[in-house]
């Protein structure tokens, strides 16, 4: 029975002017339209268990402390007598998306199928992704109606793989893993129990209540995650979701450090990809945010001590871009139409919405140019959450990514039947001659390698499809030498699209290496869109086998753009065991180098790197 149902003496609040007022309070809206209506909170602040609280207050004490600390109990036993959790169920086919416990301390692996190179580099293979604290995804019922976290939250867990070798040159393998300790994470940890109002999905009301209701209760509106990448600058390693900033990662033992605002120089959310500027080493970063201004460019010393740029782009909306691309002199702005909107959740509906039928456009700017100095390009509308690589070839701009028709995130509208609606976007994408845009409606989240010819002096844009409709891919990566330089591979991991439909969330049964100076002239006329496709090599994994976080490692002293390996968590479905995987980037189809099988199931996660001789911090 919902909770609704439990309490018919509590009627719906008038919610547009309630949480108007709210929000105003909090800098999220610029002035409530009608006053506030609080008179439904009467009755809930009279339940049983808010008396109770009350009745049990000391009578000397200090005020300021009495007043802090009765506030939390307030607000604890409100959120206590009106909200109800449950966890969020999986399907049998979607267990390995399900989180595991910390091992504890680091574990010797033994079990390694075939060798590990001898000139592989000594390091840390590390990958993130989400692992939900209290065993599942959380979604909650109340008054206000229902919210739910959605698939891409969880908090995030770090899983490592060490590679060292003795005075003998043998190899010496373990592997822990560890929850990236952000101050939220701690917060539910201390009570032991789900304690952030999911904020992301759901009915607008209920989404509405958990934005006060975190902000009043913890000062956050949603928690801080962690769980979406891990990157290095300046000698540090850090965690990061687009949602805060980056929290600082002792590589050796995975503790959780202390967050990084670049000495005090940056004061916003901070995106999962920032890019290493070819020539100088500076790092590149953008943080969007849910106020103006909505995007942030920043540029960090090559030693990650200083700011030495920060410009505000001047978006007149909040678009999610989740990467950002660099040249040798420039930035490369992604702007598309999946927009984060708390005007539409006041008016009912959602908070991040791709609006399919808005502008999308790509802005080149110079490393330390302004606002003004950006050039924009019209682009057909589209959803790219990942960027291949960018570089400068004449008097273009040439922009390489992950391009699909839709948008994986948040997923569908709410009252929708989220398994039906992942599956039909995973489904093979359809070539259909009557549709206009030459694509039947299945297969909207089915992902190509892109590319975008940006012209100078011309303005003129050139846009096309480069791999066939064989294989859906994401994730790419690249040998990171090449970051902003013409590069003439890429790899990026491959969808199983029969295996994600019928699973509701994707899983990747393969990798691809992408010659992406070599054209495939086998790929049949129907499928072109203007030119030939690029020549493409398949890694395929065994049956009811896929992979996470991917990474490209360059071999020691290797001299060629691909000489070096991929290495992979890969999880086998059947016996319930994962292993890591290193594969020669040289014969990519069909052979494997070495198989590492680890002592616990890895879940599916996002993104993983790999860090040559991590130091103590």
């Amino acid at each position: 029975m919902s909770i609704r149902n439990q309490r018919p003496d509590i009627k719906r609040p008038n919610m547009a002017s309630s949480f108007c007022f709210a929000f105003h309070a909090h800098g999220l809206m610029k002035k409530p339209s009608i006053p506030p209506d609080f008179s439904h909170l009467n009755t809930l602040l009279s339940s049983a268990p808010l008396l109770k609280e009350l009745q049990n207050l000391p009578m000397r004490i200090d005020v300021s402390t009495a007043i802090k600390k009765t506030s939390e109990r307030i607000l604890d036993a409100f959120v206590d007598s009106v909200f109800q959790f449950s966890d969020q169920q999986l399907l049998p086919s979607q267990s390995n998306f399900g989180p595991v416990e910390e091992i504890g301390e680091a574990v010797t692996v033994k079990c390694i199928e075939g060798e590990i190179p001898i000139d592989f580099p000594e390091g840390v293979y590390i990958r993130n992704g989400p692992n939900p604290l209290f065993g599942a995804l959380q979604l909650t019922e109340s008054v206000f109606g229902r919210s739910s976290h959605a698939w891409v939250e969880g908090e995030g867990m770090l899983h490592a793989l060490y590679l060292k070798k003795d005075a003998h040159g043998n190899w010496n393998i373990s592997y822990k893993n560890k929850y990236v300790e952000s101050d939220t994470l701690n917060i539910e940890k201390k009570r032991n129990r789900p304690t952030f109002l999911p904020a992301l999905e759901g009915e607008s009301p209920a989404i509405l209540a958990a934005y006060l209701l975190n902000q009043l209760r913890f000062g956050k509106v949603n928690k801080d995650l962690a769980n979406t990448a891990i990157f290095e600058h300046g000698g540090k390693s850090y965690a990061i979701t687009e949602n805060h900033l980056p929290l600082e990662v002792d590589l050796l033992s995975l503790k959780t450090l202390d967050s990084w605002d670049i000495n005090g120089a940056w004061d916003r959310p901070f995106a999962a990809h920032a890019k290493r500027a070819p020539g100088t080493g500076d790092l590149v970063i953008h943080g969007v945010d849910g106020r103006e201004p909505y995007f942030v460019v920043g540029v960090v010393s090559g030693d990650g001590k200083n700011l030495v740029h920060k410009v505000d782009l001047k978006f007149k909306r909040n678009s999610f871009v989740h990467d950002i691309g660099v040249t040798e002199r420039y930035n490369i702005i992604m702007d598309f139409p999946l927009i984060i909107d708390i005007d539409r959740v006041m008016k009912g509906g959602s908070l991040i919405k791709f609006e399919k039928e808005a502008y999308a456009r790509i802005g080149v700017m110079p490393r330390y140019g302004d606002s003004y100095s950006v050039k924009w390009f019209e682009v057909e509308p589209h959803c790219t959450f990942h960027l291949l690589n960018c570089f400068e070839e004449g008097d273009e701009v040439v922009v390489r990514g992950c391009r699909a028709h839709g948008s994986i995130i948040p997923g569908p509208e709410f009252g929708q039947n989220k398994f039906e609606w992942f599956s039909k976007g995973f489904k093979p994408i359809a070539i259909s001659e009557e549709n206009s845009d030459h694509f039947t409606e299945d297969g909207f989240l089915f992902s190509r390698l892109y590319e975008w010819r940006l012209n100078m002096e011309t303005g003129v844009v050139k846009e096309e499809n480069i791999t066939g409709t064989e294989f859906s891919m994401d994730f790419p990566m690249i040998n990171d030498n090449f970051t902003g330089l013409h590069n003439k591979y890429g790899y990026t991991q491959v969808v199983d699209s029969i295996a994600s439909s019928s699973c509701g969330l994707s899983k990747y049964g393969g990798l691809a290496k992408l010659h992406l100076d070599e054209q495939d002239n086998k790929i049949p006329k129907r499928e072109k869109d203007s030119r030939v496709q690029i020549k493409v090599g398949y890694h395929a994994f065994e049956e009811n086998e896929f992979c996470s976080g991917a990474a490209f490692v360059a071999r020691n002293g290797g001299l060629e753009e691909d000489d070096g390996w991929l290495i992979s968590f890969v999880h086998n479905e059947d016996d319930n065991i994962s292993q890591v995987h290193i594969i020669d980037t040289k014969k990519v189809v069909g052979h494997t180098t070495a198989k590492i099988a680890l002592p616990q199931r890895v879940p599916y996660g996002f993104h993983g790197t790999f860090i040559t001789n991590p130091t103590q911090s």
